[in-house]
Formats: C-alpha cells, sequence, structure tokens
C-alpha cells in the first residue's frame, strides 16, 4: 500500500548484495520429528525472490496450441530459453489489441498464456489496464464521462477475470504525458484532460484495488525527469494506494551507466516505495541517435545486429543487472524482448537473434543469473544436531534425502533458523 510521500529512507547500494542473502541454520527433521543427524543431504536453489522479467508476448500462440511444425519447434525452444532466465512475465493487455470490437475481449486466450506461465513457475504482471496508445478504436465515439464509465469497466473486469492468475498490473501507463498527447485522438486523452491526471490515477486505481485488494498495482512511465516525481507525490499526498513505482529504461541512445542508474533509483526511492525497472532494453546494433528525443520517431525496416554490438551489449547487460540489484529499492527488472523477431521499433534488442542463435548476452546473463546468483544442487552433511548451513539468495529451496525432498524458503536476508521435515513420499 502507499507510504507518505517523503519517509526518511536512506538507501546504500551494495555491490556484494548482502542484501538478497541470507545464511540459514537449517535443522533438519524425519517425517515423525526425529533429528536427522550426520546424514548426507542435497540442497539446491529453485526459485530467485528477485523478479528477472522479460514480456511474454512470443508465446500467446505456443500457450494456445495454435502452431504446428516448425513454428512450434521455434517457438518452443524460444520459450526454453526464457526459462532458463525468467521468473517472470509481462502479458500484453492494450486495448486496441484485447478489445478492437467493444463486447469482444481476448480472455480466453491470454488467461491460458498466464496459466501457461504460472504452472511453470513464473510471476505474472498484466501490461497495461489504462493507456492512451494502442488504445481501442471504438473510443473515439464516446464523450470523456462514457470514456471513464467503459474504462472502469473495463479495469473491473480483466482484474476479476484474471484474480489469481495475474496478481500485478500496470494499471496506468505513461500519464504524465497523457493529457497532452497530441499525435491521435485515441479518447484516453481526452478523458484524462478532462479528468486531470490526479483524478484519472485515482479512478483507475480504485477501480482496481475494489477487483483484487491483494493485487501489486504499479504506477509505469517513461518520464524520468521531475514531472513523474511531481506526479507521485500528489498521488501520495491524496492517498492514492500505489504499491510500486514503474521505471522505463529503453537505452535506445546508449547505456545510461552505474551513475546515472544509481541517481534514478535513488531519486525515485525517497518515497518509500519498491522500484519495478518495467521496460529494459540495450541494443547489439548501432545506437539511436542521440537527438532523437521521441524514440518512436526513429524506426528501421533492417537494424541488424552487429558482432561488436552483441559484444558491447552482454557487457552493458551485466553492468546493468549488477547495479540494479545493488540497490535494496529495486525489486524487479522486464527486460522488454528475449528475440530481435518482432521487437519494439524493429530494433535489435533481444538476447536471442532472429535466426533463434542466443547473443552473448544470453549466454552473459545464464552465468550471472544461474552462475553467480545461484546455488546448485550440492550436497551436504547434517551436523550431530541435525543442522547445516545455508547461504543462498533469497528465494525457494530442495532439501532431500533418501528419495524425499521437502521445500524451504530463504525469505530475508541476513542470519535465520530454520527447520524442515522430509516427508515419507514427495510429489
Amino acid at each position: 500500500m502507499s507510504q507518505a510521500p517523503f519517509p526518511n529512507h536512506a538507501y546504500a547500494v551494495d555491490p556484494t548484495l548482502s542484501h538478497r542473502r541470507a545464511d540459514a541454520s537449517l535443522t533438519v527433521r524425519s517425517a515423525d520429528g526425529e533429528l536427522l543427524t550426520d546424514t548426507a543431504v542435497t540442497v539446491e536453489q529453485r526459485s530467485h525472490k528477485f523478479l528477472f522479467g522479460c514480456i511474454g508476448f512470443d508465446f500467446v500462440e505456443l500457450s494456445n496450441d495454435e502452431l504446428t511444425g516448425a513454428r512450434a519447434v521455434e517457438a518452443q525452444r524460444l520459450a526454453d530459453g526464457w526459462f532458463e532466465l525468467f521468473n517472470f512475465a509481462t502479458l500484453p493487455f492494450y486495448w486496441g489489441g484485447f478489445e478492437p470490437v467493444r463486447g469482444h475481449p481476448d480472455t480466453a486466450r491470454i488467461l491460458k498464456t498466464a496459466r501457461w506461465f504460472a504452472d511453470r513457475g513464473a510471476v505474472v504482471k498484466g501490461h497495461p489496464l489504462a493507456w492512451h496508445t494502442v488504445t481501442a478504436p471504438w473510443l473515439r465515439e464516446l464523450s470523456s464521462a462514457e470514456i471513464a464509465a467503459v474504462q472502469g469497466d473495463r479495469i473491473t473486469r480483466e482484474v476479476t477475470d484474471f484474480r489469481g492468475v495475474i496478481d500485478m498490473w500496470d494499471v496506468i501507463n505513461e500519464v504524465v504525458i497523457m493529457p497532452i498527447f497530441d499525435k491521435d485522438d485515441n479518447g484516453i486523452t481526452r478523458m484524462c484532460r478532462d479528468l486531470g491526471r490526479l483524478g484519472t490515477i485515482r479512478m483507475v486505481f480504485d477501480r482496481a484495488r475494489t477487483a483484487n485488494p491483494t493485487a501489486t498495482l504499479l504506477l509505469n512511465d517513461f518520464d524520468m525527469s521531475a514531472a513523474f516525481e511531481c506526479l507521485i507525490e500528489g498521488c501520495l499526498e491524496a492517498g492514492i494506494a500505489i504499491d510500486a513505482i514503474g521505471l522505463q529504461s529503453h537505452m535506445h541512445r546508449g547505456y545510461w551507466g552505474e551513475d546515472k542508474t544509481v541517481e534514478t533509483i535513488e531519486r525515485f526511492a525517497r518515497y518509500g516505495l519498491p522500484i519495478h525497472f518495467t521496460e529494459s532494453t540495450l541494443l547489439s546494433g548501432h545506437l539511436m541517435p542521440p537527438d532523437i528525443v521521441d524514440l518512436n520517431d526513429y524506426q528501421m525496416a533492417d537494424w541488424p545486429s552487429t558482432p561488436d554490438g552483441e559484444a558491447r551489449q552482454a557487457e552493458e547487460m551485466v553492468r546493468h543487472y549488477r547495479t540494479l540489484l545493488s540497490h535494496p529499492a529495486v525489486e524487479a527488472i522486464t527486460y522488454w524482448g528475449i528475440t530481435d523477431v518482432g521487437a519494439w521499433l524493429n530494433a535489435p534488442v533481444g538476447f536471442v537473434r532472429a535466426d533463434g542463435t542466443p547473443k552473448p548476452a544470453f549466454d552473459a546473463m545464464l552465468a550471472l543469473i544461474k552462475g553467480q546468483w545461484w546455488l546448485p544442487p550440492t550436497a551436504m552433511t547434517t551436523d550431530a544436531e541435525g543442522r547445516l548451513l545455508v547461504s543462498g539468495f533469497l528465494g525457494d529451496y530442495h532439501i532431500s534425502a533418501g528419495g524425499r525432498t521437502a521445500r524451504f524458503v530463504l525469505a530475508n536476508p541476513g542470519e535465520l533458523n530454520l527447520e524442515v521435515s522430509l516427508p515419507t513420499d514427495y510429489n
């Protein structure tokens, strides 16, 4: 839930990531409570608490069994790579694509995709519930009051229909520019102009909160200027219940670098809300000219990935993720596309080339997430009191002995005392 506008938070960047680790003294018992002393066990990490995310747009067809032959094989190979790196999927709810014809939403297909990800252990987020771009064309025929009514009803419908599968939402996207957006008459801009930014945000957040009181609701924007800071301050002072702040970082003009990244996090972390980097990209081809203000103004039919660009991307990717994880306020990173196929603005941003082969960035991130930040199956032995010390990154773990397995969680940083019982049978 939302907090006071200016809490006294003093975050410190910690490159050792101690805030993301725990040392647990784990006491192991049998199902009947007997201590398992001097017993050989295997401990392995199963998931991260931190949300390593990527869009899941590429897998709507695969998850709905709409592909056959070579296309299905290629999509499954891409999905296998996705799950090697990520545990957090963002699915598309752009109104223009989700409900191009009023009263005919694409609920069944997207819900099946959401369950497909959730069944494989991924947290799922919907993006976005309200946005002035890629919105339903039929809104143009409505008055601002009518648009506000159907926008609210749309939020209630989606958040209710997907509750329990999607419990995290980018509720409203890019509202800093929303009431002054002049590219087209999209309906949402008119509504926001009439209601005002705060009135619009209050309406959409209230509808989402009512539909799912336990959902995590984000305010998301690309505008990293003081305008977004002022908007957040206004929301918090008005009592709007924001759960997390979404920051976009499409770095088509070049990597921000550690200093800018940390400075940006600090400016938004001062509100005491978790930070999600909701849309990150780094190019593996030539960079967009620095004088381009609106990234949408630079699109090329052919924007190739190059060997030099791929080496640069891999290095910058590691630096970017290390920097974000070093700051305790950051809880999630969503990368905007695993593959170059269909990438936003046709830019070479993916971990995988258009031909399906992995770029150096894929291998570099796999070595980081599943190497340096992961505990593989590790043989250990309990002591004379049935204890062993487990040191690892926060997340879910399994411990196994004699064909029996139990789960335990490193939930908080620091030193923990945990106890686990190995069941007679484990499914």
